[in-house]
Order: structure tokens, then C-alpha cells, then sequence
């Protein structure tokens, strides 16, 4: 039981700005086995952000302005921290022209033009499909959300190639197939007890195969994984699974 909190307070310490212990060196010893606890943080923290989001409607904020300071409080939660690996994964392969100049895009800290054009799509896309969804789904369906497109990167980073002989997801390491298995799992359950049967299974059918196409365009584009390919994944999966349930759950 103490591993498991001890994965969960690493998760949280990853995955969000919240002040936690953070240990000695770069990366904490236990931080590959913490993946298994990504979907259940993942989840925490779209229940915040649901709340958030009611909590402004039920004062008559309109529903796009509460969605998108809710969407804010989230980048503020998590440092933005996928939006981050959003961003470079467009600038370096819409903008390199071979491998070394997509990873040395991907490396700058500066924001380019394929970037911004991808987090404003990706925002605009959560804030319409988040001001869509009725109010008893917006705290569970934010919480399914998060998980199942957290719950993907662990089988992600199992499967994928490095691209860098350095770099994050290099000095991070790679998890094992146990717990690649345990993440997808505990997602899937979030999900399942958030969500509908048929909405969950929609719903993490949407995140693999976000995954699915996110790995396959990183290995065409620069052999493999970065840590900002996974951050990536993360938003597309999140965005395509609110899409989905704005799509199937607005009201008409």
C-alpha cells in the first residue's frame, strides 16, 4: 500500500503545479512504476476542473465563458505541461525539414506558428465540446476524459523507439508491461464508472486510437518518442474525448 501512495504522490508531483516532496536528482527512483497512477491523478484533476466549470454556471456564467476558465485553471493545475508537448510536436514537425532540425525545434523553448495554430485549435475544440456537454456530465465526463488520455502514455512509452539519446523520456525510462496494463485499466474503470457503458467504450476506443495515430506519426516523423510526444497524446486524446461526448450527450 505505501508503494501505491508513494506512485501516487510522485504522479501528482509530475502531472501537477501542487506542492509535493520532491526528492533528491532529476527524476525520483520510482517515477517508471508511478505511471500507474497517471489515470487516477488524470482523474482528480478533471474532477476539479468539472467543479470549477459547474461552479461558475450555477452562478450564471455563461457556459463558453465557464468553460474556458475552467480550461484555464487546468493549464494553471498542470503547468500546462501537455500543452507544452502539444505545441512543440507541431512546431518540430511542421516545421523541421530532417530529423536533427524537427528535434532541435521541438528542444526550443519558443513558440512558432504551428504551435499557436495547434493550441488554438485544440482550445477552441474543448471549449465548444466542454460548453456543450449538459451539467450532470461535466464533472464525469472531464473526469473520464483525463484519465483515458492519460492512461494511453504508459503503453506509449513501453512501445515506442527513443528519438534522442537523451532527453526526458530517455532519463524518465521506460515502464513495464505490468504497468502499461494497470494504467489502461484503472482508466478504463474511471471511465466506466463515470460514464455509460457505451460512452466509455466510445470513449477509450477515441483515446487508443489516439494514441495509436500520435505513435504512428512519431515514428514517421522522428523515429520514436520524446517527451513531448507523449505530452502530445495526452491533448489530442483529451480533446478528441470531449469532442465525442459533446457530440453524444449535447442537448438538442
Amino acid at each position: 500500500m505505501n508503494e501505491w501512495f508513494d506512485d501516487f504522490k510522485t504522479a501528482v508531483a509530475f502531472l501537477t503545479r501542487l506542492p509535493m516532496p520532491h526528492p533528491d536528482g532529476a527524476m525520483p527512483q520510482n517515477f517508471v512504476r508511478a505511471h500507474r497512477m497517471f489515470p487516477v491523478v488524470g482523474a482528480l484533476i478533471g474532477a476539479v476542473v468539472g467543479l470549477l466549470c459547474l461552479g461558475l454556471r450555477s452562478i450564471g456564467v455563461p457556459d463558453l465563458a465557464a468553460a474556458a476558465l475552467a480550461l484555464g485553471a487546468s493549464a494553471i493545475i498542470t503547468g500546462a505541461l501537455h500543452e507544452d508537448g502539444l505545441a512543440d510536436v507541431a512546431d518540430g514537425f511542421g516545421g523541421g525539414r530532417n530529423l536533427e532540425s524537427k528535434l532541435e525545434i521541438m528542444r526550443d523553448s519558443r513558440l512558432g506558428t504551428y504551435g499557436a495554430m495547434i493550441l488554438l485549435v485544440s482550445f477552441a475544440a474543448k471549449l465548444s465540446a466542454l460548453a456543450a456537454i449538459p451539467d450532470g456530465y461535466v464533472v464525469p465526463g472531464l473526469m473520464a476524459a483525463h484519465a483515458l488520455a492519460r492512461g494511453v502514455l504508459p503503453a506509449m512509452s513501453l512501445n515506442l523507439p527513443y528519438a534522442r539519446k537523451d532527453g526526458l523520456a530517455r532519463n524518465a525510462g521506460q515502464p513495464d508491461a505490468a504497468t502499461a496494463a494497470i494504467a489502461g485499466g484503472l482508466a478504463l474503470l474511471i471511465a466506466l464508472l463515470s460514464l455509460s457503458w457505451s460512452n466509455a467504450f466510445f470513449a477509450a476506443v477515441v483515446a487508443g486510437l489516439s494514441g495509436l495515430a500520435i505513435a504512428w506519426l512519431a515514428l514517421r516523423q522522428i523515429g520514436g518518442q520524446t517527451g513531448d510526444v507523449l505530452g502530445g497524446a495526452e491533448q489530442v486524446a483529451e480533446t478528441a474525448i470531449l469532442v465525442l461526448l459533446a457530440a453524444r450527450l449535447a442537448q438538442p
